[in-house]
């Protein structure tokens, strides 16, 4: 039987991550998460899709054209929380991992965060610690979902938010411009 898994090697150049601004990005973001928690962990369709999905960004990741990566980002007071990051099985390496996350690193400090935290089993959450520099929160206790035999951990990133974050002293225009994309003027701005 021929093995015909993809790798992704250290050189490849295909990997790109983009916030979801369309209806075609989100169903790949869906699909994602669809085969690796309810395919591949068994977790109910429910719990997969909880209703805080229209209140979140959502970020793809794409090998070439093809969706490979998914998680979504909430936002609140004095942080942002990474939720069902999901890789396909074949590209579930730290190349992929570092691209994916330091892209929503960079779009989570450009809106003004300097905290980030995301909520993983032990085995995972080990793995944010060592490659993206996570470290556990402090007094937090481990969290038991239903139907989920190991605790989730909350680990907690600091960030350095750029000299441009978004701020109530932005330029209005960039305010109008699609998420992710501030820097490039929308079609509708009128020139002046």
């Amino acid at each position: 039987m021929q093995n015909n898994v993809r790798a992704i090697v250290a050189s490849h150049n295909q990997i790109r991550t983009e916030i979801v601004t369309t209806y075609e990005q989100l169903l790949h973001a869906y699909a994602i998460r669809s085969i690796c928690f309810m395919e591949e962990h068994g977790v109910k369709a429910q719990q997969t899709f909880d209703g805080n999905d229209y209140q979140a960004t959502h970020v793809i990741v794409y090998a070439g054209d093809e969706p490979i990566g998914a998680l979504r980002i909430r936002w609140f007071k004095d942080f942002a929380k990474l939720e069902r990051t999901a890789f396909r099985e074949a590209y579930r390496n730290t190349h992929v991992l570092k691209a994916s996350a330091y892209f929503v690193f960079d779009h989570v400090a450009r809106k003004g965060y300097d905290k980030v935290i995301t909520h993983a089993q032990p085995k995972y959450a080990r793995l944010w610690r060592i490659i993206l520099g996570f470290k556990n929160a402090e007094g937090k206790a481990p969290f038991y979902f239903d139907g989920h035999p190991e605790p989730y951990l909350e680990l907690v990133k600091e960030l350095t938010p750029p000299d441009n974050a978004i701020s109530v002293s932005t330029d209005t225009a960039v305010m109008f411009r699609t998420e992710g994309f501030w820097d490039a003027p929308s079609r509708y701005e009128a020139v002046a």
